[in-house]
């Protein structure tokens, strides 16, 4: 109970640090009413939307690390270790980050989970976090493990943390600006000409739960093609029977894929739940392992 109420005043506290700067970065830049009596302020509204719709995306990218070790329970391991199970995890994910050519290692963290994944977060490839569940140590053997490690590494070494938080920001933006242009249009359809009416902020919230719909499925697109760069990122760094091997274990452990079920962190999983095709963040298991296998 004292960790899920201290998870909910971290997304209180996280959604309120938003909040706050988002509005003072508004009105340091002077962006104010967008609508008014004589229409639309394009350049006022564009600016806006992109204040809310990447500021957002890039505090939390810059808060991720932080995010994940309190939400996913991630403890990181000292590399002075004495385990030998948490020593030869950190030589692994740091040899693979040196084959990577990455500029400074990443964390090595696990979490106390029984779903047989990892990920990789962080704001950049020298801030990187990289965690595995313990029922992922528990159910893969080493050669296993060094792909799903090589796949996350290749995660960061392709900067898929900054490239995911661009588009997701940019889809922010562009359905807050779309929805307010289009109820501007429809509020004002059949008015007199020369004086404009706000649109009324309900269709704006309808408007913009719709286009989000579109948006999820452009954001998962790029999301499973990023998938797929992993992984031949991964048989680079690990080998491809390495990372062939990571997968075919995944799949037979694939009801243990993804239960923590935090939306934040699962585009960047190894591994996700089975969704409606359009919104998967992965491809399935059988087709990456088929391209993998047939990869030239």
């Amino acid at each position: 109970m004292f960790n899920f109420g201290k998870r909910i005043m971290l997304f209180l506290a996280v959604n309120l640090l938003i909040l706050v700067t988002l509005s003072f970065t508004l009105n340091l830049l002077g962006i104010g009413a967008y609508f008014s009596a004589r229409g639309i302020n394009y350049n006022a509204l564009m600016a806006f939307c992109l204040v809310w719709g990447m500021g957002g995306a890039f505090i939390s990218l810059a808060l991720s690390r932080v995010m994940a070790k309190w939400m996913m329970g991630v403890q990181v391991i000292d590399p002075a270790t004495t385990d030998p199970v948490l020593s030869g995890l950190v030589s692994t994910v740091h040899n693979l980050a040196r084959a990577a050519g990455l500029p400074k290692m990443p964390e090595v963290g696990y979490y106390p989970s029984p779903e047989v994944n990892a990920f990789a977060t962080g704001p950049t490839k020298s801030r990187a976090l990289v965690a595995v569940s313990a029922g992922l140590l528990e159910r893969l053997d080493q050669a296993q493990l060094e792909g799903v490690l090589g796949h996350e590494i290749s995660h960061v070494a392709n900067g898929d943390m900054v490239t995911m938080t661009l588009v997701q920001g940019i889809i922010n933006a562009f359905v807050m600006f779309l929805a307010r242009v289009i109820a501007f249009f429809i509020a004002n359809r059949g008015s007199d000409e020369g004086r404009s009416v706000s649109p009324n902020y309900l269709i704006i919230f309808v408007l913009e739960m719709v286009l989000s719909v579109l948006g999820m499925i452009a954001v998962a697109a790029f999301s499973r093609y990023r998938e797929f760069r992993a992984d031949e990122g991964g048989a680079r760094l690990a080998g491809r029977e390495k990372m062939i091997g990571a997968l075919e274990a995944l799949q037979s452990t694939v009801a243990y894929a993804d239960l923590t079920n935090k939306a934040s962190l699962s585009a960047l999983k190894i591994s996700g739940k089975r969704r409606f095709a359009l919104f998967a963040t992965h491809p399935p298991l059988e087709d990456r392992i088929e391209r993998l296998k047939t990869a030239v």
